[in-house]
């Protein structure tokens, strides 16, 4: 099975951005030599290749929005965009350019616009899935099937048609489609994700097939295929924001992604949209990041996004990356790391296609560093051999190896089988939308702790320890995700 990475998954997508630090624009960075503001590793092996007036992208950290544009605007480098919440300019610059920036009043840090990946169900059984939607009701008064909430997917894109994103009236799960253009030349906006039509299949591209996987893993709605085999998401009933990361897998492609939630997830369809058509967004999927894992960085803007979305509301789930190892050293993805509540990183569990939950632990499934166990994963989900949505002419869907064709005689190859964290993370991004279907007051802190104090502890892998208020592991967390007893748990406060 390929390991796609856009991240995560064996068939995934990875595209990571660095971590970085809160909300409030006026955080500190770590202090540098001489008063100049610090620079990002990656940031600073690039300058020192950069020749002459060649340009290159950077994000300027301030203590505010104001002082991030003066900044840029003072160097004589182009804007590009702002992220207002956590007071960050994205400018285009040459390296003397950049260099200068650092000296300018209220900048903070320098940060590059470092490459991402994709991460690439079975089975909504091992996680108890099903059993929720069959047996449990929403604080709506519906079964809990995610009704109520959207759900954000940050990806490839997403084929809006697709017979597994139907609604019985023939509507879509997906009730807005963006793209984030930011580094587009040929736009002279500074808005860098704007809506697209509601029926374009915007994954096509970088990936393409990726991004309609996972989004049906989220919130497939209940299918049967030409075979006779049924399929469903995570949350049937939940609403899809799919914002396409485009054909460059950058970070600032994706911080925009993220900083468009962060300004729209109370109305992501606009203000005159009421909630009952377009819910709000209490949840982003993110299934991409760095190859290799890294070092979690407070500074980062993905950092800083995440965190201002977690203070807002809104739970942020990551997948663990697909770089295995064996604990010497970290290789989860940077960003799922933060220990702030509602940010959440998955592991990939393998139910052996029977539904158990007593499987493995998926030998590609990034592992954290035994000796440190901020960089664990917080939590397991099914990501080995997931039968989702896919169109078979697109790259990632041929990466499959088990195609099958949908309801409809004209569904050839609209679905197919791939593994990956890119595939566990979205379970559990479809999960969350469930636990706030049932309790729509909860906090990310709360959802997270419901979650990780409820999982199942299959046994495959690494021994579990006591680490940060919970028995978890290195490889796989604290355990398979049991959607019944988290429910359970966090209706009883």
């Amino acid at each position: 099975m390929s390991r796609f990475r856009r991240i995560l998954g064996v068939g995934s997508l990875t595209a990571v951005a660095a971590a970085a630090v809160l909300a409030a624009p006026a955080q500190a960075a770590p202090s540098s030599p001489g008063g100049l503001a610090p620079v990002q590793p990656f940031l600073s092996g690039q300058l020192a290749g950069l020749r002459g007036a060649t340009p290159t992208t950077v994000l300027v950290h301030g203590t505010g929005v104001a002082a991030a544009r003066s900044a840029v605007t003072a160097t004589g480098m182009r804007l590009v965009t702002t992220f207002d919440r956590i007071g960050v300019a994205v400018a285009s610059g040459t390296a003397s350019q950049v260099r200068a920036a650092r000296s300018q009043p209220g900048v903070t840090y320098l940060e590059g616009n470092s490459p991402i990946s994709f991460t690439d169900a079975t089975s909504n059984t091992a996680t108890r899935g099903a059993e929720a939607v069959a047996t449990l009701t929403g604080a709506n008064g519906t079964k809990l099937d995610g009704s109520g909430v959207s759900v954000a997917v940050i990806d490839s894109g997403v084929d809006p048609t697709h017979p597994y994103l139907k609604n019985p009236d023939g509507s879509s799960a997906v009730v807005a489609s963006l793209k984030s253009v930011c580094l587009d030349e040929s736009t002279t906006s500074t808005s860098c994700v704007v809506p697209v039509p509601g029926t374009l299949d915007t994954d096509t591209i970088s990936g393409g097939g990726h991004g309609t996987h996972v989004n049906g893993i989220v919130a497939g709605r209940p299918t049967t295929l030409s075979d006779g085999s049924h399929q469903v998401g995570a949350a049937p009933g939940a609403s899809l924001v799919d914002i396409s990361t485009g054909a460059v897998l950058l970070i600032v492609g994706a911080d925009s992604a993220l900083n468009w939630v962060l300004e729209h997830h109370n109305a992501p369809c606009g203000a005159g949209v009421p909630a009952s058509t377009c819910p709000p967004i209490k949840v982003t999927n993110n299934s991409y990041g760095p190859s290799g894992g890294g070092a979690f960085d407070p500074n980062s803007a993905t950092v800083k996004l995440q965190r201002a979305l977690a203070a807002d509301g809104v739970v942020t789930v990551w997948a663990a990356g697909n770089d295995g190892g064996d604990g010497s050293t970290s290789l989860t993805n940077p960003p799922g790391q933060d220990p702030m509540g509602g940010i959440l990183s998955v592991a990939s569990y393998n139910d052996q296609e029977t539904g158990t939950r007593d499987g493995t632990l998926s030998s590609y499934s990034s592992r954290g560093a035994m000796a440190d166990a901020s960089t664990w994963p917080d939590i397991s989900a099914p990501g080995e051999n997931i039968t989702s949505s896919c169109r078979i002419y697109l790259p990632i869907c041929s990466s499959g190896l088990d195609p099958r064709n949908g309801p409809g005689p004209l569904d050839i190859g609209t679905f197919n089988t791939i593994s990956g964290t890119s595939m566990a993370a979205p379970h559990i991004a479809g999960i969350v939308a469930q636990l706030f279907q049932a309790v729509p007051t909860a906090t990310p802190a709360q959802i997270e702790a419901a979650l990780k104090g409820t999982a199942y502890r299959y046994t495959n892998g690494a021994a579990y320890t006591s680490a940060g208020g919970y028995t978890t592991s290195y490889d796989k967390g604290t355990g398979l995700v049991d959607v019944v007893a988290a429910v359970a748990r966090l209706e009883a406060g």
